[in-house]
């Protein structure tokens, strides 16, 4: 009986350590992404011709932990409001190629990290992302 119990105890040892590995490894934080809702629409191109341009963009912002999550939710009015400033500044060319709305995308990275670079002392948010980006 007792060569049992000593077996058994030996077998589980090393899995138990493993576990323990696993509860460390996810003790880190994970990647989330916080989509800002509702999404973006305005118009863009105003330079005063005949054609009314509209926008409508889903964005979502990649950051890591939940200090980060709290951090873009406390400043979503202030981001909102640079990235919809950023957007109605756009002509036709940047809104229109695949190139283009790389650079705008990077662009709106940059400002809203800086938004939280100012009101948080750190950037956060660690990509930008367009789930949906229509310009007409």
């Amino acid at each position: 009986m007792k060569a049992w119990i000593l077996m058994l105890l030996a077998l589980t040892l090393p899995a138990l350590a493993q576990a323990e590995e696993k509860k460390e490894e996810s003790a880190e934080p994970k990647p989330a992404y916080v989509t800002l809702a509702p999404p973006f629409v305005g118009n863009y191109a105003l330079d005063g011709g005949p054609k009314l341009r509209v926008y409508k963009a889903d964005i979502a912002l990649r950051v890591t932990g939940t200090e980060a999550q709290a951090a873009v939710k406390r400043n979503d009015p202030l981001i909102r409001n640079q990235l919809v400033a950023l957007f109605s500044q756009q002509t036709v060319e940047s809104m229109s190629s695949a190139d283009a709305k790389e650079k705008l995308r990077q662009e709106a990275l940059k400002q809203v990290q800086q938004v939280l670079t100012t009101e948080e002392g750190q950037p956060y948010v660690e990509d930008l992302l367009f789930n949906n980006l229509i310009a007409q």
